[in-house]
């Protein structure tokens, strides 16, 4: 291990395969029939309404790539313009972001592989991508990046020869007829659904470190990511609707291969099962990578253990952040749910992209010297804009998916204040709560002996909470002086 350094090897064309193969993930292909019962054929708009909502913030990384090339993506441009804990909890989001991407494109792996396979075991497939993919990683950023330029140029063939061919059949049965059944609110909740198929740049801006000449590299790739995306999902949205109704594609655990063998018979469902399953395996790549080296550095800056800062002598990467990552990948994987992990991965990334566009609009405030090779146009209202559309996506987000964010939230306060205060801070704040607890209980027993509670409790019952609280109260008094002797002895 003994070394901290990583090598710059990616260049545009590999910086590029790895924003598109990150983000042309299982998603379209599975995704897209629960997403048609939400928005109709106005499916079509949200896809465009996602890249545009992408877009906005993809500037702001541009320009904070080509400005901060460093490790950690989201967490270096909250770094130098928040610092503290704000920072933290940006790579924080980052890091559980990326694993959930890598987790739901396995399971999207998985499922599009039931589609030919139907006996295969979900969870036990998915789990078996991410130990792969983590091998690959550990080998190299060289051979990561070979292996998803060689399988992302392999899928957008795959995918071109779908659009073409379904632009000009004529074994046609759906109506190009853009219709919204559940009206505005349906779009946008079809546009927080789906958004993840655009979560590409983002990978990009998080290998920064290993991108050569990122001043320009950085934010052509980024950009290219960006426009490719729009194209190929707005013809792919309307290839659907040309071809079949909302109706029949709703039920469908593989749309894209159901939609594919109306008009092309079992070789269009071949084809696209297979540009399916590369475009997962791609994502499970490139979240893979960018989950280590997030990790790799809040490390650096002794958020993370330090061992997660070291890089492999021989490969040059960071393997204990990568298996480090990659287990709780497969657990999340595991699940073999879709799509929980789809707004799961959604949340953890919109969180993101808001930090990302508050630190372009700090660091153009507080360093406006700053050496910037690309420069977001119509500022500040770009990043106003991008800001904005997260948030509100984040509102049609399932509600279950908000309060996971919370705990998430709420987990990563608890890890941030572990890590800074040092074990006499724990000893004060674990002596403090032991002590709140002991007076909190003794409260409760006076209470209860002088029948102040406005309940009604039998004699007997009564003496047993007033033994109990009495005990409680006694046992943490003694925890919190010795807690608070412990401090006063390592000082």
């Amino acid at each position: 291990m003994g070394t901290s350094k990583l090598k710059r090897e990616l260049g545009l064309l590999h910086a590029t395969m790895l924003g598109i193969g990150g983000a042309i993930c299982a998603g379209v292909f599975v995704t897209l029939g629960y997403a048609a019962t939400l928005a109709g054929t106005a499916l079509i708009v949200a896809m465009v309404l996602c890249g545009i909502i992408n877009l906005f913030t993809m500037l702001s990384y541009a320009e904070l790539g080509a400005a901060l090339p460093s490790a950690g993506g989201e967490y270096t441009y909250a770094k130098a313009s928040f610092g503290g804990f704000l920072s933290f909890a940006t790579g924080w989001f980052e890091w559980i972001s990326n694993m959930f991407y890598a987790a739901f494109s396995a399971v999207g792996f998985a499922y599009l592989l039931s589609y030919v396979i139907p006996t295969i075991n979900i969870p036990l497939v998915a789990v078996s991508a991410i130990i792969v993919f983590t091998l690959v990683n550990i080998k190299g950023v060289k051979e990561t990046g070979m292996t998803q330029t060689s399988l992302v140029l392999i899928l957008l063939i795959l995918l071109s020869i779908f659009v073409a061919y379904g632009f000009l059949t004529s074994q046609a049965t759906g109506v190009l007829d853009l219709k919204a059944p559940g009206g505005a609110f349906g779009v946008l909740r079809a546009s927080a659904f789906v958004f993840v198929v655009y979560l590409g740049g983002e990978a990009i801006a998080v290998a920064q470190a290993e991108i050569k000449n990122p001043g320009k590299t950085i934010p052509r790739a980024i950009l290219l990511t960006c426009f490719s995306l729009m194209l190929v999902y707005t013809a792919i949205s309307i290839v659907i609707f040309r071809i079949v109704t909302v109706e029949s594609l709703a039920s469908q655990s593989s749309p894209l291969a159901y939609v594919a063998e109306q008009f092309m018979g079992p070789v269009g469902v071949g084809m696209v099962t297979i540009a399916g399953i590369i475009a997962a395996l791609t994502s499970v790549n490139t979240s893979t990578m960018a989950h280590s080296r997030v990790a790799y550095a809040l490390a650096r800056d002794g958020y993370f253990p330090k061992r997660m800062f070291n890089v492999h002598a021989r490969f040059s990467t960071p393997t204990i952040a990568v298996i480090a990552g990659s287990v709780f990948t497969a657990a999340f994987a595991a699940t073999g749910i879709v799509n929980f992990v789809t707004y799961a991965t959604d949340f953890g990334f919109i969180i993101g992209f808001v930090f990302v566009n508050l630190s372009l609009i700090k660091l153009r405030r507080d360093k406006p010297n700053l050496a910037r090779p690309f420069k977001v146009p119509f500022f500040p209202l770009t990043p106003i804009l991008g800001i904005a559309t997260s948030l509100l996506l984040i509102f049609f987000l399932e509600p279950g998916t908000l309060v996971l964010g919370l705990e998430l939230f709420i987990f990563g306060l608890v890890v941030y204040y572990v890590r800074m205060v040092g074990n006499c801070g724990i000893c004060s704040a674990v002596g403090g709560m032991n002590f709140a607890i002991s007076g909190f209980s003794a409260l409760m027993a006076v209470l209860l002996v002088t029948d102040s509670l406005p309940i009604t409790l039998s004699h007997d019952m009564l003496w047993l909470l007033f033994t109990i609280a009495v005990v409680i109260s006694a046992v943490y008094s003694v925890a919190g002086i010795l807690d608070v002797t412990k401090k006063v002895q390592e000082e």
